[in-house]
C-alpha cells in the first residue's frame, strides 16, 4: 500500500474542491483486494461558501473514475453537508468510508468528525447491514458459475453488522473481523478472490452450505440488533451542524 499512496494523494491533491479527508475503501479495507482490483477513493469535499449560497446548481458529489499513474481508481465525493446528513441516517457505509484506517489525505476536521461518528452510531444501523447483505446475496445466487467477490460481501457485511450491534465500533476488514467469528471457510473463500479472477469462481460452490451460514448470520445479526444496547436514534446533529457552519466560513 505504501508504494501507491504518493499516486492516491496526487489524485487526491486534484480534486477540484477543498478536502477533508479522503480514504480507500471497498475490496482493500475489507481485506481481500484482487490483482486486478481498483482503488477506491471515498471523502468529503468542501463547496465554496459563495457557491452553496447563490441560485446555481452545486456539485454536491464529484465522481471521476479511470487510469491514473497506471492505478485504476474510483473516485467519490460528497459536499460536507450532505455528508453530514447521510452520517446521521442509517447509513454504515459513509461511516465506514470515514472510519477506514486506510487514509490517503486528512485534516483536523477529519479527525473531529471521526469523533462525532461515535453519536451517530444507532442500533437501526443493523437495517443497512441486513440491506445490502440481502442485495449481495442475490447477486451471488444469479451469476452462474458462482463468484466469491458477492459471497465474501454477503459475510463481511453481515459480521461487520453483528460487530457494531455488539460492541458499538465500526469494523469493515473481513480478516480481522473473522479473528472474532472464527469461521472456517473465510480464509479459503479470501485466498480464491485474492488470487486472480481465475480462482475467484466457485466451479463447485456448495450453495446449500453457503445459503445456511447466510441465513445463520442473519439470525446471529437479528438477536445482536434485538440485544444492542446501542441508542435508538443519532446524537449528532448539533455537532455536525456547528462543524459544518466552521469549515464552511473558513472556505469563504
Amino acid at each position: 500500500m505504501a508504494e501507491v499512496l504518493p499516486k492516491l494523494l496526487r489524485q487526491a491533491a486534484a480534486h477540484p474542491y477543498t478536502l477533508l479527508f479522503a480514504t480507500i475503501s471497498g475490496a482493500h479495507l475489507y481485506g481481500f483486494p484482487s490483482p486486478d482490483s481498483d482503488f477506491d477513493l471515498r471523502g468529503v469535499h468542501l463547496l465554496p461558501l459563495r457557491d452553496v449560497v447563490g441560485m446555481h446548481d452545486v456539485e454536491e458529489t464529484v465522481e471521476k473514475s479511470g487510469i491514473h499513474d497506471g492505478l485504476e481508481i474510483d473516485l467519490v465525493t460528497h459536499d460536507a453537508k450532505k455528508f453530514f446528513g447521510l452520517m446521521l441516517k442509517k447509513n454504515g457505509y459513509v461511516l465506514e468510508q470515514l472510519l477506514s484506517p486506510l487514509i490517503v489525505l486528512t485534516t483536523p476536521e477529519h479527525e473531529e468528525l471521526k469523533c462525532i461518528a461515535a453519536d451517530c452510531i444507532t442500533k437501526h444501523h443493523a437495517h443497512h447491514y441486513f440491506g445490502f447483505a440481502e442485495t449481495q446475496w442475490k447477486l451471488f445466487l444469479k451469476a452462474d458459475p458462482p463468484h466469491v467477490k458477492p459471497l465474501l460481501y454477503v459475510y463481511r457485511v453481515l459480521l461487520t453488522g453483528i460487530h457494531l450491534m455488539r460492541t458499538g465500533q465500526i469494523e469493515a476488514n473481513l480478516v480481522r473481523l473473522n479473528d472474532d467469528a472464527k469461521l472456517p471457510y473465510i480464509p479459503e473463500l479470501i485466498a480464491r478472490k485474492t488470487g486472480g479472477p481465475e480462482k475467484g469462481r466457485l466451479e463447485e460452490a456448495d450453495l446449500k452450505f453457503y445459503e445456511a451460514e447466510y441465513k445463520r448470520l442473519r439470525s446471529v445479526l437479528q438477536t445482536a440488533f434485538e440485544e444492542s444496547r446501542l441508542p435508538e436514534v443519532p446524537n449528532a446533529d448539533a455537532a455536525l451542524n456547528n462543524l459544518l457552519i466552521r469549515v464552511r466560513l473558513k472556505s469563504n
